[in-house]
């Protein structure tokens, strides 16, 4: 299918905005998707005529406005994601025994949209509707390193941005960056303990038919078995399998 380019740029910009932590200038928004400032200044305008956006005149941004909203409410009724992953997911935990779960990324977190729990295994923090910083979790680390360079550089502009949990994880902007290297020559994410000690999870973006990562597959399961390779590779598989699966029912 041949591309429309304003479209792409129209979506560009709605997915940029949607993950910055407020509102944001014109110029920041043409320097880190690479559109000219002129068509981001016209874009920008077509968007608030059809209320997509909104312009802060005293400060000179723009962020999202209520007809973005109406759109991520109408897409919580639809779950259409949901739908579509839960099979996927329910048989990835029948045939590792661990749980399973998919979550989408949300500005610097990841928010957990599925939660398959395996029979006699614990609960776990990654309850539907829960949501972790996107940089200590597989789930998170395995959308953030399909992203541009660009937005991960929007998403986190200084340290404080890295904040931790139990002590460990990456404190500063290049180790992230190493962190995010290491996935994507990997193809696959993993934490061990950064989230719960004990616990580790291995984690494989979903992608969508223009290769955007929109959500990520995760398993979790006892540390011992990241560090039993033959083990660990066996999971692997079948995650791999199952982002493969919920991928192309996306259209990807």
């Amino acid at each position: 299918m041949p591309q429309v380019p304003a479209a792409s740029q129209v979506l560009d910009i709605l997915r940029y905005l949607a993950r910055q932590p407020g509102p944001v200038g014109a110029a920041a928004i043409a320097r880190d998707l690479g559109i000219p400032r002129s068509s981001v200044y016209h874009l920008l305008r077509a968007l608030i005529d059809v209320n997509f956006v909104v312009h802060l005149p005293e400060e000179r941004r723009y962020g999202l406005g209520v007809g973005a909203y109406e759109l991520a409410t109408g897409y919580t009724r639809h779950e259409p994601l949901q739908r579509l992953a839960r099979m996927p997911l329910a048989t990835l935990v029948d045939r590792t025994g661990h749980s399973a779960h998919l979550a989408v990324l949300h500005g610097r977190e990841v928010v957990y949209v599925i939660e398959e729990r395996a029979v006699g295994r614990p609960p776990l923090v990654t309850d539907v509707g829960v949501r972790l910083p996107a940089h200590l979790t597989a789930s998170g680390r395995a959308v953030l390193a399909a992203l541009p360079r660009a937005q991960i550089r929007a998403l986190y502009p200084d340290p404080s941005t890295l904040v931790t949990r139990n002590d460990v994880g990456p404190r500063s902007l290049s180790a992230l960056r190493q962190v995010l290297v290491d996935v994507r020559r990997a193809g696959y994410a993993i934490e061990s303990g950064e989230i719960t000690p004990g616990l580790a999870s291995i984690a494989v973006a979903v992608r969508d038919h223009a290769g955007h990562p929109v959500a990520s597959v995760a398993l979790t399961f006892p540390d011992i078995d990241m560090a039993a390779g033959r083990r660990r590779d066996q999971l692997l598989t079948q995650v791999r399998r199952t982002a493969t699966a919920v991928s192309r029912r996306v259209g990807g």
